[in-house]
C-alpha cells in the first residue's frame, strides 16, 4: 500500500503534498502569493477564488464550479495577550481527484490527519480512499469536536466570574465586558458555520464514495449544540452583567447614604460653631449659657435632617 503513496514538501511555499491511489491533497500552510501563484499554474481554479483565500475578511460560503467547489470557512483562535479569542479564515478547493487546503497554522487538526495519512498505511486507506469530499469532511469533523474544548474554557471563565459577582467587594464588569465579546466572537464562527455546512453537504456527496448523509447528521448535530450551549452562555453573561450592576448600584447607594449622615451630622455642628465664634458678644459670644442652647438647637437640628432623610430612604 505504502507504494501508492507519495509525500512532498516545499518550504518556500509553506506547501505538503500527499498523494494516494488517484487522490492527492495539497495542504498549504500560511498561504501566500506564491502559493496562490502555484495554484494558478497547475489549476484552472477562478482567480477570484485565489484572491479569496489570501483575504482575510471573507465570510464563509460554498462556491460551486464545474469541475470543483471553493469553500471559505472561519476558525476560532484565543489570543493569549490579549486574553480573547479572534476569528482567521481558512479554505479549500476540492475537485474529483484532489483537496487544496489553505489554512492558518491554529488549525491543527489539519496537520494531525496530514501526519496520521502520511505515516500510516492504514491511515490513507482509511481517509483517502473515499474521495476528497470524505476527507474534507474529516477534517471538518475533527475541527467542531476540538471546539468542544473551547467551549469547556469558556465554562471555566463562567464559574470564575459568577464567584466575583456575588463578591461585595470585587467588581466583575471588566471581566465580564472580556467573557462577552469572546463569546460573540465564538458565536460569529460558528453560526455561519452551521450555515455553511447545511448549504455544503449536498454539493459535497460528488465528491466522496462514502455516503456523506449519516456523517454529516452527526456533523450538524453537534455544531447545534455548540450553537445552543453558546446562546446560553449568552444569557448567563447577561444575567450576570444586570447582576453586578445592581451590586455595584447597591455599594454606590450605600456609600451614599454614608456620605448624607455624615453631612448631616457635621453640618449643624460647623454652622454653630461659625455662629458662636462668628457673631457680635452681645449675642452671647463666649458665654456658656449661649453654646449650651446653640448646642440644643444643633442636637434637634440633626434630629429633624435624619428624619427627613430616613422618610426619604437616603438613610
Amino acid at each position: 500500500m505504502a507504494m501508492l503513496s507519495k509525500t512532498s514538501k516545499d518550504n518556500q511555499l509553506n506547501l505538503k503534498t500527499l498523494s494516494y491511489k488517484d487522490l492527492t491533497w495539497i495542504d498549504i500552510i500560511q498561504p501566500n502569493r506564491e502559493a496562490t501563484k502555484f495554484l494558478a499554474d497547475n489549476y484552472d481554479f477562478n482567480q477570484l477564488d485565489l484572491e479569496d483565500a489570501l483575504s482575510p475578511q471573507q465570510v464563509s460560503k460554498v462556491e460551486v464550479y464545474e469541475n470543483y467547489i471553493f469553500i471559505v470557512m472561519q476558525i476560532s483562535v484565543y489570543d493569549k495577550v490579549e486574553k480573547l479569542s479572534t476569528k482567521k479564515q481558512w479554505s479549500a478547493f476540492v475537485g474529483v481527484n484532489f483537496l487544496i487546503t489553505l489554512r492558518p497554522a491554529e488549525l491543527k487538526v489539519a496537520d494531525e490527519l496530514f501526519g496520521e495519512c502520511d505515516s500510516r498505511d492504514e491511515s490513507r486507506e482509511q481517509y483517502m480512499s473515499q474521495g476528497s469530499g470524505y476527507l474534507l469532511y474529516q477534517i471538518l469533523d475533527r475541527a467542531i469536536d476540538r471546539y468542544f474544548k473551547v467551549l469547556d474554557k469558556i465554562y471555566s471563565k463562567i464559574e470564575d466570574i459568577e464567584d466575583s459577582v456575588f463578591k461585595e467587594n470585587i467588581e466583575a464588569i471588566s471581566q465580564l465586558t472580556n467573557l462577552r465579546r469572546d463569546i460573540i466572537n465564538q458565536r460569529q464562527v460558528m453560526l455561519p458555520t452551521r450555515t455553511t455546512l447545511v448549504e455544503l453537504e449536498p454539493k459535497l456527496k460528488h465528491f466522496s464514495n462514502a455516503n456523506l448523509d449519516l456523517y454529516f447528521s452527526d456533523l450538524m448535530d453537534h455544531v447545534n449544540k455548540i450553537c445552543t450551549i453558546l446562546d446560553e452562555y449568552t444569557e448567563v453573561i447577561e444575567v450576570f452583567k444586570d447582576l453586578d450592576y445592581l451590586q455595584s448600584s447597591y455599594l454606590a447607594n450605600r456609600t451614599t447614604r454614608a456620605l448624607t449622615m455624615i453631612m448631616a451630622i457635621f453640618l449643624p455642628i460647623l454652622v454653630i460653631t461659625a455662629i458662636y465664634y462668628i457673631l457680635p458678644q452681645e449675642l452671647g459670644k463666649g458665654s456658656f449659657e449661649s453654646f449650651i442652647a446653640l448646642s440644643v438647637f444643633a442636637v434637634i437640628l440633626v434630629g429633624i435632617i435624619l428624619l427627613f432623610l430616613r422618610r426619604r430612604h437616603l438613610i
